[in-house]
Parts: structure tokens; sequence; C-alpha cells
């Protein structure tokens, strides 16, 4: 495996304009003859599929949901960034460029980081000439707000409902373009392989998730933008339906994958309340711009919030971070509650979790100004927990989130596979060992938007338009092998269910490579999983057959990625002995803050699969820092 970013030359304020210049092009009438296969239908994929739409390109779009709508992309709550310093408070690209650099603690490639903050500035147009409801200030601006790693307000927000918003605004796009027939889109439709000829990705299996009918599709290129792989977690915060298959049926197929052990823990999150929960609720971060967290200073201390003086609280992100306080980033913030709760000091029936406490500022800004920024989201917790959080905090605790790993890509986004793009949380590229708050939707949209239909081109422009079709050997290869795994499942006839042995997974994964890690507890993981994945082939039970819908054999062959997946997962975690970000080993920290090891670690580790039951093969891609120079990650 070769990794070779291509990372244009020059300063790095000029790289993705040197870059946009030297790219081959392809001419608008040639657009029309060139396929493109858009595989996830979120901010990146839709953003994706309309915007090569517009150029002229033939699109298929796939989608596992009944809709676009439905894309996980509609969970973010609190906003996006962008570098257009409307508070006049110090912002600018380059600070955009640099919090980002560091909130990843150093981990992330520096041309791509760049990058992202100088389109950041676009999007926000782009979002608002498609109609995004973005909240206005009492000039009828658009209005900001802080999120944590941040001292300037860059975070553009549609009240509680970002993602949602931002999502219709691409929907309404990718609806017009199908509308215009360029776009055929292909709903209730799961990706199951990737078709590989001469090397270069021409196609994709797919399963009807309504007939239970594979087959493949052929195409000039592929683009994934299926998201993140938190769910191998059990517990997360994303929908039951994300999945690891689509990138991991890629990996197999020679794409690699690059630092898999970066997860994010979210700090606000409603706590787990028992083991029937199946999922986890994210309140967003841009609550702590507004509440305060805290806990007792007592241990065992089980009064209720409102009999607790003020001096027998401890704020304890104020205290230990007084230069960002309750806006630490996200890594920091959540390894802080933690260390309340392993105190004895936290709070609730089980001792896990934190106030998130809003009295003073509605105090200072009344009811109705908290309601008008949080109101739905004051409302949703409400009617979780039963508790009404205007009149006494709320209980939060930290939960996993988002993927920083992915497929590694190079700088035009393009996978180690030639023909096979990768954009979104889908990707590693740009928030190295942790993103901050408000970057996942400025992440999809500059990938569909603004990267994809510039460097997309320039691998196109080298291939003959249609020269693959369906009918090649390599597609009835796949489709055989696709059916051969569905059979093999569902020929199993065991006793667990497809769920039980994800929830097992899920309590390996968060108690040996959770929030904390260490040699040990990885090496057990390593044994663990290895055995529930051969009891999952001998005792699973699917029931149903292959045609129709079958959500239990859907659900089957995700979870079986997933048995495969954490395994990789806690290798990388095991092989990178340092703490950075969201990676955090025991052994490995100074008072609690992660301590990096630069000399040995300041790489992006990227597996290559080498077949079933065999070791995979660690590559390095180094990172250099040229204009954001290596230091402590400090926020106090």
């Amino acid at each position: 495996m070769k990794l070779d970013a291509r990372i244009p030359s020059g300063p790095i304020q000029k790289k993705w304009d040197e870059r946009r210049f030297e790219t081959k092009l392809v001419n608008p009438a040639n657009k029309r003859k060139y396929k493109v296969l858009v595989v996830g239908s979120g901010l990146a994929g839709a953003a994706a599929a309309a915007s090569l739409a517009e150029l002229g390109y033939q699109v298929e779009c796939f989608c596992f949901q009944d809709s676009p709508r439905r894309a996980h992309s509609i969970a973010a709550q609190g906003g996006i960034n962008a570098a257009k310093n409307y508070r006049n408070d110090g912002d600018s690209i380059w600070r955009l460029f640099y919090d980002t650099v560091k909130g990843g603690d150093f981990r992330a490639r520096e041309a791509n980081v760049y990058r992202l903050a100088q389109l950041s500035v676009n999007i926000i147009d782009q979002a608002v000439a498609a109609g995004v409801p973005f909240a206005r200030d009492y000039g009828g601006l658009l209005d900001n707000r802080s999120f944590g790693g941040a001292q300037v307000s860059r975070t553009f927000y549609a009240r509680g409902q970002t993602g949602q918003q931002l999502l219709l605004g691409a929907y309404a796009s990718l609806s017009r373009q199908i509308g215009l027939k360029a776009v055929k889109m292909f709903s209730r439709t799961e990706m199951l392989d990737v078709v590989l000829v001469d090397g270069h990705a021409k196609g994709i299996v797919v399963r009807d998730l309504v007939t239970g009918e594979v087959r493949a599709h052929a195409g000039d290129a592929v683009v994934l933008a299926t998201g993140g792989y938190g769910n191998v977690f059990y517990l997360s915060t994303n929908a039951k339906g994300c999945n690891v298959t689509a990138t991991w049926r890629a990996y197999k197929r020679g794409a690699g994958f690059a630092n898999p052990c970066y997860t994010q823990i979210h700090p606000t999150c409603i706590p787990v309340s028992g083991d029937h929960q199946s999922k986890l609720t994210l309140m967003s971060e841009s609550l702590r711009n507004d509440g305060r967290v805290w806990v007792p200073k007592k241990p065992g201390d089980k009064r209720k919030a409102a009999e607790i003086p003020d001096d027998e609280r401890d704020y304890y992100l104020e205290r230990k971070y007084p230069s960002f306080g309750n806006l630490a980033p996200r890594d920091i913030a959540s390894r802080a509650a933690k260390q309340v709760c392993d105190e004895g000091r936290g709070i609730g029936d089980t001792g896990l979790g934190v106030y998130l406490d809003f009295r003073d500022s509605i105090q200072r800004l009344g009811r109705d100004a908290i309601a008008g920024k949080y109101g739905n989201l004051f409302h949703m917790y409400a009617k979780i927990t039963a508790e009404d959080p205007y009149a006494q905090p709320m209980r939060i605790f930290p939960a996993v989130h988002y993927t920083m790993g992915g497929l590694w890509v190079d700088y035009d986004l393009m996978s180690t596979i030639p023909g096979m793009f990768v954009l979104g949380e889908a990707n590693f590229s740009d928030h190295g060992a942790n993103r901050l708050g408000a970057s996942a939707l400025m992440q999809g949209l500059a990938d569909g938007y603004f990267v994809i239909p510039y460097t997309i081109a320039g691998y196109l422009a080298g291939q003959k338009a249609g020269s693959v079709q369906g009918n090649r050997p390599e597609f009835a290869k796949a489709i055989g092998e696709v059916a051969a795994m569905q059979k093999k499942l569902l020929g199993i006839q065991g006793k667990r269910t497809v769920d039980d042995f994800h929830k097992a997974l899920g309590k390996i994964m968060w108690g040996r490579c959770g929030m904390a890690r260490n040699e040990q507890g990885l090496q057990q993981a390593l044994q663990e999983i290895p055995a529930l994945r051969d009891e999952f082939w001998r005792d699973v039970r699917i029931v149903g057959g292959e045609a129709g819908i079958n959500q239990s054999l859907e659900k089957a062959g995700r979870v079986a990625d997933f048995l495969e997946f954490g395994e990789l997962l806690c290798r990388d975690a095991k092989e990178r002995r340092e703490s950075c970000g969201g990676h955090f080993r025991e052994e490995w920290q100074d008072d609690g803050e992660a301590r990096r090891d630069d000399d040995k670690f300041c790489h992006a580790a990227v597996w290559e699969y080498q077949g079933p039951g065999k070791t995979p093969t660690r590559h390095q891609e180094p990172l250099t820092f040229e204009n954001v120079h290596l230091a402590v990650r400090s926020y106090k």
C-alpha cells in the first residue's frame, strides 16, 4: 500500500488554489458521459450528489433509509463553524485552522484542515441560498454562538436543530436534481461491497431492503459518504442504523483504514438509565454556552441540587480550565466528568452523572431568552427525563458520539483504491484525534459542495467514460460473494439474537476501549472479541429469509462487520502508545491530561487488510507541522 497524500506545494494559503488550477478538467459535454455512484445521502452525500449532477454528471445516489431526510445528519444540534468574524472578536481563517489543529491534538493533516477553514466561509452563503433558516440577531444579521475549544463566536445555528435544517437545504438541492432526472435515487438500498475492475472502483453491490434483491451498479467512480462507526460501542448517540459496513467492506477490498482508535466521547449526553436502553441521547454542546457544569464537593452527597449551596459546589471545568471554562473541548470535558465521578462525586442513582445548570443564565437573561436559544433541547430533555431543566439542572454524562478515524484519503479525498472517494465522517482527514464541536457539519458540506466537484474531475479525466459495464465477471463474482454471506448467516439458526451479540460487543468495547484505555484492558479485548465473533457465527439466530424485508438479516450483516472492526479498533489503540485527544491511554498522562509522544507517533496509522484470520499491516503517514508548531495542548 502506497500512501501518497498528494499535497500541493507552496504556501498553505495557496495550496487549494494550486490544486484546482493543476487538476485536469472534464468539459461540460463530456461530463454527461460519466456516471458517479454516491453512497449515502446525508449532508456530505446529498451535497455531493446535487453538486455533481448540477455540473452535468450522471449520478446514482443510494440511501438505506426511506428518505435522505432521515440521514443521521439531522441529529446534529448545536451549529456549524465558519470563520466569518461576524462578532468582530478576532476570528479568522487562520484562527479556525489553528483551533482545529490544536483541538485535534496535532494529529491531523495541516493542508486538509486549512482548506476546511478556507471553505467554511463559503458554506454559510451556500446554506443561506438554499433556504437554511439560521438564527438572526436583533439587526437581522446571522447570529453566532461559541462552542468548545474556541474563544470566539463562530458557530452559526438554527436553534437546536442545525443539522436538520442544513440537511433540508441539501435535500432541496438534491430533490431538484432528482426532478430533472440528473440524479437517480435508490432509497431503502444498502451497499454491501465495492466492485474493482483492474484495481479501480467501478461499481457497488447493494441489497434492496424491501425486495431482498442483491444486484450490482456500475459507474466510472464511487463516492462513499456513509458516516462513522460509533455504534461499535452499541450505546452511542448515533441512530441505530448507523454502521461501519460500507467502509469496512471497502477496507476488505483494499482501502486503507486510518486511526480507527480515534473515537469521540461527547460530554453532554443524558446518562444511561438501565440495561434496557439501545441508544443514548445527545444534549447539544451549545448548552455549555449558558449552562455551568458542577458536582458536589463532598463524595457521596445525595442532596437535591437546590439544597446544595454554592460554596459546596465544584464548578470543576471553570476551576481547572479558567481560560475556557465550560467551553473546554469535548475530550477534556469528558475526562474531567469521568474523574469527578470516579472520585465518588457523581450525581443521580448510578453516580454516573454531573449537573449542567442554567440557574445563573436564567436569572441574568430571563427564561424567554434561554427558551429562544435552546427551547427544543429543553423540551426534548423534559420529555425523556420527566424533569424540568428550567427549574432544576440537567443531568449529563459522556457518551460515544463521533469518530475521527475512517478510510484514509489523499488531499483529493481519494482512498487507496483508485476511483473511490470518501467524504465526511467516513474519512479520517480533518479532525485528528478529537473533533471540535460544530466542525462535523462544516466538513460534510465542504467535502460535498466544494471539494469533490473539483477533485473527482482529475480522476475521471484519465478514465474512458462508460468503459465498464455491469456484465463484467467481477460484478457477478461480487454478487455471488454477498449472496453466499447472506446464506451463511441465515443457515446458522442459533439461539442468541443479533442485538444480544451487539450488546455484548458494546460492553467489551466500552469497558476495555472507552474513555480510558490501558495495555491490559486492550489485550483482554483482543482475546474477548474473537471469541465472541466465533460464538456469533455458531449461535446467532436470524428469523425470516433472503427475500423481502428482513431487518434481522440487515442487522446481522452489520454486527458481523462490527465484530471484525472492533478488533481492529482495539489493535490500533494498543499500538498507539501515547495519549492524544479522544484516545486516552492511562499509562501516558500528566495529572489527568493527555501526554503525546511526538517522536514516535506523530503520524496517521493506516491499516491494510491481509485476509481472513491474518494480522493487518500497519502503515504510517508522517504528519508535518510547518505552520502550527507542535506544543503541549493546554486550555488552562
